[in-house]
């Protein structure tokens, strides 16, 4: 196998000693990079053409991709930002660059020497630190879902970030999306919780304010054809028909209308229809 191919094996790049280890010598190395077939990166670091960008960027920096760019590697529900996310060790130099963001903490977690990518947990603790709570909350959410990490895991973690352990203190990863985690933060700050993941007629509802105001969230991904939409109306129904009021929300609407989205659940809550009918007081319509 010639050092392009053994690369493109390995994400399209490694450290030198590693493909030295994996029996390459100095020699193939050297005409590797002569004809083209890869190229050298901060010295000892060699690269396909293809090489992933972010990892890339983390080997030129001596350092190890993270944050946000962890999570968007992974799949993880997030805001970006449009960086990409490095950490280098204190005693670094960078060189400003509009599209990097750098972090010069370290993680709870140890990492290997050869690493490029910080390990799951230390990209949560930096992202508690560099993103807004709710965008922080949403990851934390998104990686707990997904079964990357565990509360428990987490709780055990010696996290000296406050930031972190706030963060981690709310996270429970029940919103299968970052857009079920939002409304639930921003209704808890004012004082409103909507419980996640209710089952209700034998199914599963976003959240549940009170007794009986359901409010359900449609990301694209899992309501995006005829047949989902259907679905989902048909459940909307079912519930009405049990007497639940059910305000159903999108992708937009969550994050760039919230307001409206707020008042109306606040609308709705003072009219009551969030309440057991038994604990609603008995009004005289004639009146």
């Amino acid at each position: 196998m010639d050092l392009g191919s053994w690369l493109t094996q390995h994400d399209g790049i490694a450290h030198s000693a590693q493909a030295l280890r994996a029996g390459f010598t100095r020699y193939s190395i050297r005409q590797s990079v002569a004809v083209g077939q890869c190229e050298r990166i901060r010295r000892d670091w060699l690269a396909v053409p293809t090489a992933p960008a972010d990892l890339r960027a983390a080997a030129a920096l001596g350092g190890r991709v993270a944050c946000l760019s962890v999570a968007r590697r992974l799949g993880l529900w997030h805001l970006s930002d449009g960086m990409t996310h490095v950490s280098v060790p204190r005693n670094a130099v960078v060189v400003a660059d509009t599209g990097l963001r750098v972090h010069w903490s370290g993680g709870p977690v140890a990492v290997g020497r050869f690493a490029l990518v910080e390990p799951i947990e230390n990209a949560l603790v930096h992202i508690a630190g560099c993103q807004p709570f709710e965008n922080a909350l949403v990851v934390w959410d998104s990686a707990l879902n997904k079964k990357l990490v565990t509360e428990r895991s987490l709780a055990r973690l010696p996290l000296r970030s406050a930031v972190a352990r706030a963060v981690g203190a709310v996270a429970n990863g029940l919103a299968d999306s970052g857009l079920e985690t939002l409304p639930v933060s921003r209704l808890a700050a004012n004082g409103i919780r909507m419980r996640q993941q209710v089952v209700l007629d034998g199914h599963r509802v976003d959240g549940l304010i009170g007794h009986r105001l359901v409010v359900q969230i449609d990301g694209f991904s899992f309501h995006s054809t005829v047949e989902q939409r259907r679905a989902d109306v048909a459940q909307d129904r079912r519930l009405a028909l049990l007497g639940y009021t059910v305000f159903r929300y999108d992708y937009r609407q969550i994050l760039f209308d919230w307001p409206r989205v707020e008042a109306e659940i606040m609308r709705a809550m003072a009219q009551g229809v969030h309440l057991d009918p038994a604990s609603r007081p008995i009004r005289d319509a004639r009146k």
